[in-house]
């Protein structure tokens, strides 16, 4: 008979993990847009999030904006960034280039996006990658060969997942089917996009775990306090919104009213997903930080704390500010 396991004599290993937290910012468009921007970071910053999602427009649209910002997050913040990257219309040699610049940057995660199909209709060019499996895929190439650098490390790579039918998909079952080849890829985690109802996220887990899907699922969480913004997403994802948070975003009669309201919604949105067992919550910002904030103050989540060191550098900026 084989001897007790170390873990096995160590009950307390088993504990719980603190609630992972972490926003979704996009690189400005102007400069008044990244001062604004720039305030919602150092506002954020001091709920010491693990990291910070830079999305990547398609094809690279705006690649050198997003890299600098990052960079920025690296140099000027404690915040770990956590970098979107998109291969439609992009060959391996283009990308294995992007990925090298970002890891030399110091980067250390990597969102892997197959990202949005070209608007005009035309066909990718020969060569280019199609789907987020095949980048995940060249990302654990390029780190190999550069694991010398990294000291053997790994680099943590993340992929989107659905709660409902991605519009282009014939079901939600080949959904959970494209997130197993993700994981079977090396995908370590993923990360949902919008959904509108309580139970969605508590659905999608059953139906992942049930086809093997292992990988933590971290719920995607939008403020729900602009009308427009709810309705516009509702549209591209091709769920309806709930037609009572609409209606009472719509009789709102000021912008607080429908900030309580809104915010009210995403909470029980999130409370629903940690009931359901989900390892952290991802806010979408939309590079505004007072309905985050708002939303994170009333969630109360289980939370560690960075080190000292790390609370004093911040504290040290804001006065320098």
């Amino acid at each position: 008979m084989s001897p007790p396991s170390l873990i096995d004599t160590h009950p307390n290993l088993s504990d719980a993990a603190p609630v992972a937290l972490s926003y979704e910012l996009f690189p400005p468009r102007s400069p008044a847009a990244a001062e604004s921007l720039w305030n919602t970071i150092r506002e954020l910053e001091t709920t010491e999030p693990d990291y910070v999602s830079v999305t990547y427009g398609a094809s690279g649209s705006n690649r050198d904006t997003a890299v600098e910002l990052i960079n920025r997050l690296l140099m000027e913040t404690t915040l770990r960034p956590l970098a979107h990257l998109t291969c439609v219309g992009n060959t391996p040699e283009e990308l294995a280039e992007i990925i090298g610049e970002l890891l030399d940057t110091g980067v250390r995660g990597i969102l892997a996006l197959r990202g949005d199909k070209p608007k005009d209709g035309a066909e990718p060019a020969p060569g280019s990658l199609r789907y987020a499996q095949d980048l995940i895929e060249l990302i654990r190439r390029v780190e190999q060969r550069r694991s010398a650098l990294l000291c053997a490390g790994k680099i943590a790579v993340g992929v989107a997942a659905y709660p409902t039918r991605h519009p282009e998909s014939p079901s939600e079952a080949h959904d959970v089917e494209v997130l197993l080849a993700k994981q079977r890829s090396g995908a370590d985690f993923a990360i949902t996009q919008v959904f509108f109802h309580t139970e969605q996220y508590a659905d999608l887990i059953t139906r992942a775990r049930r086809a093997g899907v292992t990988i933590p699922i971290v719920p995607g969480v939008m403020p729900l306090t602009s009308l427009r913004r709810v309705t516009r997403l509702g549209e591209l994802s091709g769920v309806e919104p709930a037609p009572e948070l609409l209606e009472r975003l719509a009789a709102a009669d000021s912008d607080a009213e429908r900030l309580r309201i809104g915010v009210r919604a995403t909470v029980d949105l999130a409370n629903a997903a940690l009931e359901a067992g989900a390892p952290g919550i991802h806010l979408y910002t939309f590079n505004e930080h007072q309905s985050a904030l708002e939303v994170l103050d009333k969630l109360a989540l289980p939370r560690h704390s960075r080190s000292a060191s790390r609370r004093n550098a911040i504290a040290r900026r804001q006065l320098a500010s």
